[in-house]
Order: structure tokens, then C-alpha cells, then sequence
């Protein structure tokens, strides 16, 4: 039996839909679904205990998703384990399919859905952004901004060994070879992008604070390594390079107006992540609210 854990912070409004999604058509002990509610002021708990039976609900005061995971972890009870954020959109189908990949033949050890993002009511700035995102070759083969990551029991033990990071799911994705980790074609989930710029350079300065942090710890432990071997490899990287984006103008140069959107995004992430990077502060979290709006 898969378990899915569902870490929920104020999420009232969208953990309804995806409540829905996974519940419809799945048997009544298909699927192990713990929804851990942490620091909730508002109506989450009830949402998802209006479900039913078939959804197990764990509240704690504490308002942090590494500490709902870990929670989840310890009411989950079974294999493969499926991580969803609670503002995406997963159905049955598409858990079937994650957990067909990782029983099959091979070494994959973590899987994730391919991702939807609507852009219907999204500004064009917003648009332009992620025709380029979307295009990025750690993009398209990475695990993380899905919002969903499945695990077999090998790969979450990996996992389990992680220091808290804001970066979960992109630290969850390069703690995976490629062989090891796999887009499955046959599951996708939908992912609200943020509506307005503002709400975009909220989640990219988040992003780019987290990864400092990704890449804080990985010099730390690579730091570790050299005492004990005279040449570490090089840790993991999914940051996008200047090689990157000139690889997709030339396949396509009419990406440019897109392009430079995207490097103005950067930057003004860049920018607003310095004082969090300076004061060390990988605890706040730039929530988007628009993309939560119906």
C-alpha cells in the first residue's frame, strides 16, 4: 500500500481539490494518505477530515513542512512513499503509475510526475518566464518543482539521512543519480504557477535562498570529504547556466524577449535572497498567495 503524506500549512483552499483527485477512483485501502497539518490557523484540519475514513489527519503547532514530513513519516505506513504538496493537484491514476515505476526492473529509486502549469490568468511577464523555465534541461529532467516526489523504501532512507532544508525537493533530487531517479511520463500533476510578477520574484528569492543554502551544506560536507579522500566529486548542481540559455536561443532565437524576463527575474532574486543569505535566515517563507486564489 503507497503512503502519501501531505504536509499542510493554511491550505484550506487547496487541499480540497487535491483531496478530491486522489480519493476519486481509488479503492477504499488503495492508498495510505496522511495529511499533517502543521501550525494551521485556519480550516485545513476540517477540509481534510471531511474526507472520510480513507484520510488519516495528524495536526501539530508547529509551522514547519520538514517537520511535517518527518511527522508524516511516523504515521505512515507503508511503500512506496509519496510526497505531495498540498496545493497541486494528483490524481489516482497518476499515484499508480509513480508506484508502477518504482517496482519495475532497474534502479530507480525516486520518481515524480510530469508537470502541468495552467497559465490562464498568469501576467505575461509570468508567462515569459516560464516559457523559458520550462525549457531548462535540469528543468524538464529534475525531480523537484513538480511538488511530488515517490520514493521505495532504498530511496527514502537516502533521504531520511538529510540535514531540514527549505530546498527539499531539489536537495531530495540531486541526493539521486540519473539511473536512480525518473520523470515518469504516465503521471502528471498540475502546479498553479504564481498570477503576478510580485508573487514570482517572492518564490524565486525563496529559491535562491534555499539553494544557498543547498549549496551551504554541500561545501560543508565536501569540506568533510576532503579529510578522508584527496578529490571529491564535485557536488550536484541543477542552477541554470549563461550555457544554458544560449543553448535555447539557438534552437530557437525568437525566445528571446522570454529570455531576458528570465534573467530579470534572476536577478531581482538574487538580489532580495542577499540579506536573507547574509543573516543566514533559511526559515522564512515566501508564500505565493495568488496562485491559491480560485
Amino acid at each position: 500500500m503507497p503512503s502519501i503524506v501531505i504536509p499542510a500549512h493554511n491550505e484550506e483552499r487547496t487541499l480540497g481539490r487535491l483531496l478530491d483527485a486522489l480519493l476519486d477512483g481509488a479503492g477504499d485501502e488503495e492508498f495510505d494518505i496522511v495529511v499533517v497539518c502543521n501550525g494551521c490557523t485556519d480550516a485545513t484540519a476540517r477540509v481534510a477530515a471531511g474526507h472520510g475514513p480513507r484520510v488519516r489527519v495528524v495536526e501539530t503547532p508547529v509551522p514547519s513542512k520538514h517537520e511535517a514530513l518527518r511527522l508524516g513519516d511516523t504515521h505512515a505506513r507503508g511503500f512506496p512513499r509519496i510526497y505531495v504538496d498540498a496545493d497541486v493537484v494528483l490524481g489516482a491514476g497518476d499515484v499508480r503509475a509513480l508506484t508502477a515505476a518504482l517496482a519495475g526492473p532497474g534502479e530507480v529509486l525516486a520518481a515524480a510526475p510530469e508537470r502541468e502549469l495552467p497559465m490562464t490568468g498568469c501576467s505575461w511577464r509570468v508567462r515569459a518566464y516560464y516559457r523559458v523555465w520550462q525549457r531548462l534541461p535540469a528543468v524538464r529532467e529534475g525531480l523537484f518543482g513538480r511538488g511530488v516526489i515517490a520514493m521505495s523504501g532504498e530511496g527514502h532512507a537516502r533521504i531520511a539521512a538529510l540535514p531540514p532544508l527549505m530546498a527539499d525537493d531539489l536537495a531530495a533530487s540531486l541526493a539521486f543519480g540519473p539511473a536512480e531517479r525518473s520523470v515518469v511520463r504516465a503521471a502528471r500533476v498540475v502546479v498553479r504557477p504564481p498570477r503576478t510578477w510580485r508573487d514570482l520574484i517572492r518564490r524565486r528569492v525563496r529559491a535562491a535562498t534555499s539553494t544557498a543554502q543547498l549549496e551551504d551544506h554541500q561545501a560543508r560536507s565536501a569540506a568533510g570529504d576532503r579529510q578522508a579522500a584527496p578529490e571529491p566529486a564535485a557536488p550536484p548542481s541543477a542552477r541554470t547556466g549563461v550555457s544554458d540559455l544560449r543553448a535555447l536561443l539557438r534552437a530557437d532565437p525568437l525566445l528571446l524577449p522570454a529570455v531576458l524576463v528570465f534573467l530579470s527575474a534572476a536577478l531581482a532574486a538574487r538580489r532580495g535572497a542577499r540579506k536573507a543569505i547574509k543573516a543566514r535566515d533559511f526559515d522564512t517563507w515566501l508564500r505565493d498567495e495568488s496562485s491559491r486564489r480560485d
